[in-house]
């Protein structure tokens, strides 16, 4: 028969979510752009872009991981999931590298920016003791990786209990992370505005502490994924993802620590 599939690959029925995606994504800048112009609608309609932008990932995400129950999700269609994981990381390499590249810009050439007054960190910078919270931020990160690690060797032996075991102690490292992040935020000793240091700062690592709060958003989704039963051996592809996303964020952290806090901060004071 013309309509027999003979083939490994997955052709996806027509779905609205796509559109509707794009349509509440741009609902969603509209509105964080009226916002930031003191309109007075602008929250309103940036949070119902933010709905509607939640909504159609659950939907959407929701219709794929149906497919693949179904069957749709034949070896070689996992392999390009797997591509298609590589090359969003590989996007965010790009996407931290441009922070770097602003922070190294005006670290190693000071006398190049009059904003910066010819020496790193700016004179009369206090800047934060990478020893302290930086330091344990980078143990807790590392320890993450371990647990996450953990639970997906567990889940390719058949260990469901050691998989969501594995994956609440990610998670909890994750929100431990965060917590540390944020009372380190309140004390920093330095503004966002007003300095180049602060800026570059905060924009690095702020964006890292965002994408750590993504990943264990993702990972409790995996989390109760597994707690229903979801993933086998063989086909597991959601918690990989989230596995691949979690040690990017692990390994970005680990060079903001040593360029950024470390060698970033040589020679300037400590903030008491």
């Amino acid at each position: 028969m013309a309509a027999t599939k003979n083939h490994d690959y997955h052709l996806v029925d027509p779905d609205p979510w796509p559109l509707i995606g794009a349509i509440c994504g741009g609902v969603l800048f509209s509105g964080l752009v009226m916002w930031w112009h003191a309109n007075p609608y602008g929250k309103f309609v940036f949070a119902l872009g933010v709905i509607g932008v939640l909504v159609t990932m659950y939907n959407w995400w929701s219709n794929t991981i149906r497919e693949a129950h179904t069957g749709y999700h034949t070896p070689v269609v996992q392999l390009h999931l797997r591509y298609g994981m590589i090359l969003f990381i590989a996007s965010e390499v790009m996407f931290f590298l441009a922070w770097f590249w602003a922070f190294f810009d005006s670290a190693l050439f000071p006398s190049a920016v009059d904003a910066v007054g010819g020496v790193w960190p700016p004179k009369g910078t206090a800047v934060l003791d990478p020893w302290g919270f930086p330091l344990l931020n980078t143990m807790i990160l590392l320890c993450s990786g371990t647990t996450v690690t953990w639970a997906h060797h567990s889940l390719i032996h058949g260990n469901r209990s050691g998989l969501k075991l594995g994956l609440l102690l990610t998670i909890l490292l994750g929100v431990l992370f965060t917590s540390v992040q944020a009372y380190e935020y309140a004390h920093a000793p330095f503004a966002f505005k007003g300095s180049i240091y602060g800026s570059t700062f905060f924009m690095a690592t702020g964006f890292h502490g965002f994408h750590v709060i993504v990943g264990t958003i993702f990972l409790t989704v995996c989390l109760i994924r597994a707690t229903k039963g979801d993933f086998t051996p063989k086909q597991h592809f959601g918690f990989e993802a989230a596995a691949w996303y979690w040690h990017f964020v692990d390994v970005v952290w680990l060079f903001l620590f040593t360029s950024i806090y470390v060698w970033g901060g040589w020679g300037a004071p400590h903030a008491g």
